[in-house]
């Protein structure tokens, strides 16, 4: 291999710092073997992208990167959306393809299984994540929902309104309630806010009842989870990796990949400030990251930017993995200091365009055609470009990637079974908690307005045996709006509350102590 390579990547990759180790040097089909490409730790809350087309090894990257913050300490949080990565938990089984491998970069490659944790949406393949509809928030439930602009407004305004009432929105039971309740008896009450249409309700209602039939309702309410379990580390110093298995639910992926964004902006508004680190507090990392982008508004790509810039200074690192970097909004993509680039494929115009836009943003080399050299990679194989301790890009080097030392097939069931039996962490979220909220308190105003009512009805005169019979009882008056929409029984069963949501997370709402 062309020594002046060799110099160039020892030049941008020094020997003797604390890293994560990707891989070793190719050039012109020649892979140098010796692993001398990494991120360093303390550049790991920089930011960075992993991307390229289905099959190319961005799972196994992530993996990879995975398990060695884990073995430095560093709590790690990722989505697995089919179940790939969940093997992390068992160490790797030697392989001729893994020997092989691991020669050809010079790499020694040990067999090792991590501390993981299994977290669930829905309760059934973890601990079950379970956040309030206040602390989720409008900017949020409305990309969750699909809603316009306008019906944003409306999800909004009611927020605000119920927090100038203290009413606390807690699950879906609390947001229909006081949506039903707006919109009916309490109309009067919303005209300093500017008023609502019985048609933007009734959208709001049945976009929630659909999201309720696709599992939604269990994960709004209480109790919260404590995103300070996330930043565990385990007995033996390494860092918990809390793995969110999302197979169960990969079909709704503006659900996922919504409350991800709501646990990044909470960890912003929790965490202390940092400055710059050895090594990072926790990295998380958004599989699949074209889903969060996916028809969201321009309020929404402007909160995750401003939480992604932000959030570098608490000592919080974000990979977004995903196909191509046009998948990540140009502004978020700015942000992001670390690339590491899988093999891009051009079958369409499109596909050429952004393989063009993608190789333009690459630091200038004159070791390779970038472009040519996006096209040609194989099967774990990225273009790769980090930050070094200057914060300047270091040059784009190919690399051949080092295998992951633990499984790289799914965990059998049996297995997640038994990590699952064995968690605390899964007993103490296990059973909901439904407190006094939005939904009681309005039911127990709509009893005492007809207690109040009933109080004012006029004495009915005695009957007399010999006189004309009592006038006949009045009939029962009808149920109000409030009173039909607090007892009907699918208001009983939706789960839902809102109040905050990013923005209120960014501005510093108040985090509830956890309950032990």
């Amino acid at each position: 291999m062309d020594e002046k390579v060799i110099a160039a990547a020892r030049a941008a990759y020094p020997a003797g710092r604390a890293r994560i180790t990707l891989g070793a040097v190719v050039h012109d089909g020649e892979i140098h073997p010796d692993p001398l490409v990494g991120i360093p730790f303390e550049m790991m809350n920089r930011h960075g992208l992993v991307a390229g087309a289905t099959g190319t090894g961005k799972t196994k990257t992530l993996q990879l990167m995975a398990e060695q913050l884990s073995r430095a300490g560093v709590p790690v949080f990722l989505a697995d959306v089919k179940g790939d990565v969940s093997g992390m938990a068992a160490p790797g089984a030697p392989h001729p393809k893994i020997s092989e491998r691991a020669s050809a970069t010079g790499y020694a490659w040990n067999p090792e299984g991590f501390p993981v944790e299994f977290l669930s949406l829905t309760g059934k393949v973890g601990a079950q994540l379970r956040a309030t509809v206040s602390s989720f928030g409008p900017l949020l439930l409305s990309k969750v929902l699909g809603l316009n602009d306008t019906q944003t407004s409306v999800l909004t305004m009611v927020f605000r309104y119920a927090d100038d009432r203290g009413l606390l929105l807690l699950d879906f039971a609390d947001l229909r309630a006081v949506l039903q309740y707006l919109s009916g008896d309490g109309a009067d009450e919303l005209k300093e806010y500017g008023g609502m249409s019985r048609q933007t309700v009734g959208v709001l209602l049945r976009e929630m009842i659909e999201l309720e039939a696709q599992g939604a309702g269990a994960f709004f309410g209480e109790p919260e989870f404590d995103l300070a379990d996330l930043m565990r580390c385990a007995p033996d110093g390494r860092g918990i990796v809390s793995m969110l298995e999302l197979r169960d639910v990969q079909d709704r992926p503006a659900l996922f990949s919504t409350f991800m964004m709501w646990m990044l902006a909470r960890l912003y508004n929790t965490l202390p400030e940092a400055g710059d680190l050895d090594k990072p507090k926790l990295v998380f990392f958004f599989d699949e990251a074209h889903l969060l982008f996916n028809g969201s508004s321009k309020a929404f790509k402007e909160q995750v930017e401003q939480v992604v810039r932000l959030i570098r200074s608490k000592g919080v690192g974000v990979f977004f993995v995903t196909q191509s970097p046009k998948d990540v909004p140009a502004d978020i993509l700015g942000q992001l200091g670390n690339r590491v680039q899988h093999a891009l494929r051009a079958f369409t115009p499109d596909d050429e365009k952004a393989l063009r836009a993608a190789a333009r943003t690459f630091p200038k080399t004159s070791f390779y055609d970038v472009q040519a050299t996006l096209q040609s990679l194989g099967t774990g194989e990225a273009l790769v470009t980090v930050l070094d301790r200057r914060g300047a890009p270091t040059p784009p080097f190919a690399t051949h990637m080092v295998p992951p030392a633990a499984s790289m097939s799914p965990l059998p069931d049996a297995e997640v079974a038994r990590h699952l039996a064995a968690s605390a962490q899964v007993r103490e979220y296990a059973q909901a908690v439904d407190r006094h909220s939005a939904h009681e308190m309005l039911q127990a105003r709509a009893r005492a307005a007809a207690d109040a009512a009933a109080a004012a009805l006029p004495a009915q005169p005695a009957s007399s045996a010999g006189g004309r019979a009592p006038a006949a009882r009045a009939a029962k008056e009808p149920p109000g709006a409030l009173g039909k929409a607090l007892n009907s029984p699918i208001a009983r069963t939706v789960a839902g509350v809102v109040a905050r949501g990013i923005m209120g997370a960014l501005l510093g709402t108040a985090t509830r102590r956890r309950r032990r």
